[in-house]
C-alpha cells in the first residue's frame, strides 16, 4: 500500500508548476483585470467565462459552478485522479521525485492506477515507434505511408508506430518494465489469450491517441495484412483513461493554434489530420472511431471561448455517408456559439488524397470556410423533397424551418429564412420568415434555447460574480451592502493581508453577519490569522483552505482568494483608504447592533431593575456610542 507523501514534497509540487501553465493546457485563458485570468469553465456548460485563475494565488475559482481550488484540486477534478495520483503527475511534470512516510519511494508499485496506465501507453507509444523506425518487418508500414505522402520525418511528428504480428510481443517488453497482467489487462494494450495476456494490436500501423494534457491514453490501430480478419481501424477499448467519446485525435498538437486562430478543422482520419497539419492547417483534429458529438464541442469550446469570430470547419468525405455525417453534427451546432461550416473537395477526396494529388494548397484552400454548416443541412434537406408539387414545398418547409429557427443570430436567421423561401420556391418570403420567427419563440418558451436568454446571461455577466451558493443556507443576495462590506473585508484578508493586519485579527466572528463569511473569519483565525498572511504569504491560502471545516467553506475561500478587489488605482495610498474604510464599516455595523441589543435591554429593565446592573448597562451603552463616534470622525485609526 502506497505511502503518504511527504508534506514538504506535495508543497514544492504545489509551488513549482504554476497554476495557469497548468490550467492552460485544457483551456484557453485571457485576462480578467486584476491579474486574474478567465475562460470557460471545464466542469460545467457556459456560454460566458466565469471560471477565474489567480495566478499570484495558485488558485482557480467558478463563479457559475463555485468549484474552486489549487493547482493539484484542478488536477484532480478534470483527470479524475486522486490526490496522491494528481501530486504523482505534477511531480513528474516539475521533475520533482517524491518521497513517502512509509515504505520509502518506490514508484513501480504506489503510483495511482492512472499514472500506471498513462505510463505504460507512453512505453508502448515509444516502442512501437522504435518498431516502425528499425524493425524490417515494418516495411509495410512504412510503405503504407509513403505511398500517402507522408515520410520518416512525418511519421516521427506524430509519434506513429507498428505493432509487430507475434501473439505477445508487447506484452513481454511491458512485462519486463514492472507491469503486471493484470495492469496490462486493464490498460486495454493486452488482452486475455487461452495461454494469459497477448497483444490487442498486431500487425498494425499504430497511432498513440493523446488527451489535450498529451498523455498518451489510447491507439488507432490500421489493419495492413489481408491475413487480419479485424477491422479496418482498431482502436483502444473504453478503459479508465480512454473514453472515445471525449478525446480528439491530434488535440495535444492544436490546441494553442485553435486557441491562437479561434478556428478547428474537424476531420474523419489519423491521416487527414496529418495531411492538414503538414499543409500548414495546424487547427486539424479527428474523432477516434465515434461521431462528433457533445462532449468533443465541449473541448473545442473551452478552447475557442466562444468569441464572436470563433470558426469551425467540418470536412467529410462527398459520399452518403459523409452526408450523414455532415448533418449529424449539425444536429450539435447549437452548442456552439462559434459559426460553423462545412468543406467538401468538389471530387469528394479527403484531406490526405486531396494532398496526394493537388498539393499542400490544395488542402490549406479547402478548409477556407465557405459553406455554413446550416446551409448545407437546408439543402440536404430540401434534396429529398418534390418541390414541384404544393405538398412537396409544404413538406420540406415543415422539416427545414426549425432549423433556421436554431439560428443564433437573428439578423441571420432572417436572411436564412429568405434564402429558404427561395431554395422552395416559395414567392410569399414573408409567410416563411414569420413562420421561422414563430418557431423560435416556441423554442424560447419551451426551453429558452433563442437569443433572448443569451442576451439575458451576457446581461447577467455585468452584475458582478452571481450570489455565492453554500450548504450553510439560501444564497446571498451582494446588493445588500452589509454582506457585500464584509465579504470586500474578507477578500482584503485573504489577497492584501498587509492592508489590513493586525486590526483585521481583533475583529470576532460575530462581526460577519452572513454564516459563509463568518464561517471563512473563524477559518482565518484558525489558520493563525492575517498577520500570517503578512509573514508568510506564500502557504497563508493554503493554510486557511485547510483550516476551514467543510468543502462549502472551502470553496467560498478560494472563490474570495480570486475575486478581484474593487480598489481603486492610479491613486497614491488608495488601496489603505479603501481596507481601511471597509475595516471601519464592518466594525461600526457590529457597534450599531450592540447598541441597539443594549437599548433594547434598558428597555425590558425599565426604572424598576437592579440599580447596579441597570448602571453597568448604562455604562457600556455610553462607551460603545463614544467608540461609534470615533469610528465616525476618525475612521481607521480610531480601531
Amino acid at each position: 500500500m502506497a505511502g503518504r507523501i511527504n508534506d514538504e514534497d506535495v508543497k514544492a509540487v504545489r509551488d513549482a508548476v504554476p497554476i495557469d501553465a497548468v490550467v492552460s493546457e485544457y483551456l484557453q485563458l485571457r485576462n480578467a483585470g486584476g491579474g486574474n485570468l478567465k475562460g470557460l469553465c471545464p466542469f460545467h456548460d457556459e456560454k460566458s467565462p466565469s471560471f477565474q485563475v489567480s495566478p499570484s494565488k495558485g488558485f482557480f475559482h467558478c463563479f457559475g459552478c463555485q468549484e474552486g481550488g489549487d493547482t493539484i484540486t484542478f488536477v484532480m477534478k478534470i483527470d479524475h485522479l486522486s490526490f496522491s495520483e494528481a501530486v504523482e503527475r505534477l511531480a513528474g511534470q516539475a521533475g520533482i521525485t517524491l518521497r513517502y512516510e512509509e515504505g520509502g519511494y518506490n514508484p513501480s508499485h504506489q503510483r495511482g492506477e492512472r499514472i500506471r496506465l498513462v505510463e505504460a501507453h507512453k512505453i508502448a507509444a515509444d516502442w512501437y515507434a522504435e518498431q516502425l523506425a528499425t524493425s524490417p518487418e515494418a516495411d509495410t508500414g512504412r510503405q503504407f505511408l509513403a505511398e500517402r505522402g507522408f515520410d520518416q520525418a512525418a511519421a516521427q511528428h506524430f509519434s506513429v508506430g507498428y505493432s509487430p504480428q507475434g501473439w505477445d510481443h508487447l506484452t513481454r517488453y511491458l512485462r519486463g518494465k514492472g507491469f503486471t497482467d493484470k495492469e496490462l489487462i486493464l490498460s486495454g494494450l493486452s488482452q486475455e489469450g487461452r495461454r494469459g495476456p497477448i497483444d490487442r494490436f498486431r500487425g498494425r500501423l499504430m497511432w498513440p491517441i493523446r488527451d489535450i494534457g498529451g498523455d498518451v491514453v489510447g491507439f488507432g490501430a490500421r489493419k495492413l495484412y489481408q491475413a487480419d480478419n479485424g477491422p479496418k481501424y482498431l482502436n483502444t477499448p473504453e478503459t479508465a483513461i480512454y473514453k472515445k467519446s471525449q478525446v480528439l485525435y491530434g488535440i495535444d498538437l492544436a490546441k494553442k493554434d485553435i486557441a491562437k486562430a479561434s478556428r478547428a478543422v474537424v476531420v474523419e482520419g489519423y491521416t487527414d489530420v496529418m495531411a492538414c497539419h503538414l499543409a500548414g492547417v495546424t487547427t486539424a483534429i479527428a474523432t477516434c472511431g465515434t461521431a462528433f458529438g457533445g462532449d468533443h464541442i465541449k473541448i473545442l469550446r473551452r478552447l475557442l471561448m466562444d468569441n464572436g469570430s470563433a470558426r469551425v470547419i467540418f470536412t467529410f468525405d462527398g459520399d452518403a455517408a459523409g452526408q450523414k455525417a455532415a448533418l449529424r453534427a449539425f444536429e450539435d451546432d447549437q452548442k456552439f456559439a462559434a459559426e460553423t461550416y462545412i468543406a467538401i473537395a468538389p471530387d469528394g477526396m479527403d484531406p490526405c488524397d486531396l494532398r496526394l494529388a493537388k498539393g499542400d494548397e490544395a488542402v490549406a484552400d479547402l478548409v477556407e470556410p465557405r459553406t455554413p454548416l446550416f446551409e448545407f443541412a437546408l439543402r440536404q434537406i430540401v434534396s429529398r423533397y418534390d418541390l414541384d408539387t404544393p405538398a412537396g414545398r409544404a413538406a420540406a418547409l415543415d422539416e427545414a424551418a426549425p432549423i433556421v429557427a436554431r439560428i443564433k443570430n437573428s439578423g441571420a436567421q432572417h436572411e436564412v429564412a429568405v434564402e429558404l423561401a427561395g431554395m422552395l420556391g416559395i414567392l410569399d418570403t414573408q409567410f416563411v420568415v414569420k413562420r421561422v420567427a414563430q418557431l423560435a419563440r416556441w423554442a424560447r418558451d419551451r426551453g429558452g434555447k433563442g437569443p433572448a436568454p443569451e442576451r439575458h446571461h451576457r446581461t447577467q455577466q455585468y452584475a458582478g460574480p452571481p450570489a455565492p451558493t453554500t450548504s450553510r443556507g439560501p444564497a446571498l443576495n451582494l446588493r445588500n451592502p452589509v454582506f457585500a462590506t464584509e465579504r470586500e473585508l474578507l477578500k482584503l484578508a485573504l489577497q492584501r493581508p498587509e492592508l489590513v493586519s493586525p486590526a483585521f485579527d481583533a475583529y470576532g466572528v460575530d462581526e460577519f453577519t452572513a454564516p459563509p463569511y463568518a464561517a471563512v473569519r473563524q477559518a482565518i483565525q484558525d489558520a493563525g490569522g492575517a498577520e500570517l498572511g503578512v509573514a508568510d504569504p506564500q502557504d497563508y491560502l493554503v493554510k486557511v483552505r485547510e483550516a476551514a471545516p467543510d468543502d462549502a467553506v472551502r470553496a467560498t475561500v478560494t472563490e474570495l482568494a480570486v475575486e478581484a478587489i474593487l480598489l481603486h488605482k492610479g491613486v497614491k495610498g488608495a488601496d489603505e483608504v479603501y481596507a481601511g474604510a471597509q475595516l471601519v464599516t464592518v466594525r461600526r455595523r457590529a457597534v450599531e447592533r450592540r447598541i441597539r441589543d443594549i437599548t433594547s435591554r434598558l428597555t425590558r429593565l425599565g426604572t424598576h431593575g437592579d440599580p447596579a446592573e441597570l448602571a453597568a448597562v448604562q455604562n457600556e451603552l455610553w462607551v460603545l456610542q463614544q467608540y461609534d463616534q470615533a469610528l465616525r470622525e476618525h475612521g481607521a485609526a480610531a480601531l
